[in-house]
């Protein structure tokens, strides 16, 4: 089994480096719970992925929630600040970043993520986080008109790596459906390692689907492959 050969790689960072989304879950839920309201799988789906003003918009929509998109999101930034100012790598993240690197393969992230939200995240894992070409937070880009599932933020990203590659170079790391969906309307390749199950649409749309990036073999695209 292999697939097209990539030059670059694009990584989500909320489920995909780090992990996050279990404790996004319960800032949601935690809100919710406050108006009476059930934060429902379905809904959950619905807003992995999205970019902030876009899981407020969901979020208040779908649950009825009686706030505003900036009264909420300073809810949500507020539990942030104290939720997520050390969260841990997913397992294999740090060893196919330091491996990529290693080798010269340009890395950049495309998050959702506001620069807000990633500073706090990220601040305690420069050492890793520097190894990256470049940042794009989704929530806060100018260039990104609009989140996932459309496929601007990616190529955004890739458009800004020194060699412009094109987006069939390209190979992109997720974990959410929305994720997905952008990168294959990007024109790139993708390997979901999705949280909870997902359906056949879904495995249908992402060229691999792993349990753990522990399972990756870059040499598939062909990466460098591990040493050992």
């Amino acid at each position: 089994m292999s697939f097209k050969t990539v030059s670059h790689v694009i990584f989500d960072m909320d489920g995909t480096i780090l992990e996050t989304e279990s404790i996004y879950q319960r800032i949601l839920n935690e809100i919710a719970q406050q108006y009476g309201k059930e934060y429902t799988p379905d809904v959950q789906l619905k807003i992995l992925g999205t970019p902030e003003q876009d899981t407020a918009k969901i979020f208040i929509r779908e649950l009825n929630i009686p706030l505003s998109i900036n009264e909420f999101l300073e809810k949500y930034h507020k539990r942030m600040e104290e939720e997520l100012k050390n969260p841990q790598y997913m397992p294999g993240a740090v060893r196919l970043i330091k491996h990529l690197a290693n080798h010269k393969i340009p890395i950049a992230i495309a998050t959702s993520a506001s620069k807000f939200s990633y500073d706090i995240k990220t601040k305690h894992h420069q050492d890793i986080f520097q190894l990256f070409h470049h940042v794009v937070c989704g929530s806060s880009d100018a260039e990104v008109k609009h989140g996932k599932p459309a496929p601007d933020i990616f190529l955004v990203c890739a458009s800004r790596f020194p060699d412009n590659p094109d987006p069939s170079q390209v190979l992109v790391l997720e974990d959410a459906p929305n994720g997905i969906r952008g990168a294959s309307s990007a024109g790139m390749q993708s390997i979901i390692i999705p949280e909870k199950e997902i359906d056949n649409g879904i495995k249908n749309i992402a060229t691999l689907v792993l349990k753990s990036l522990e399972d990756i073999r870059p040499e598939l695209f062909g990466l460098p492959p591990f040493e050992s």
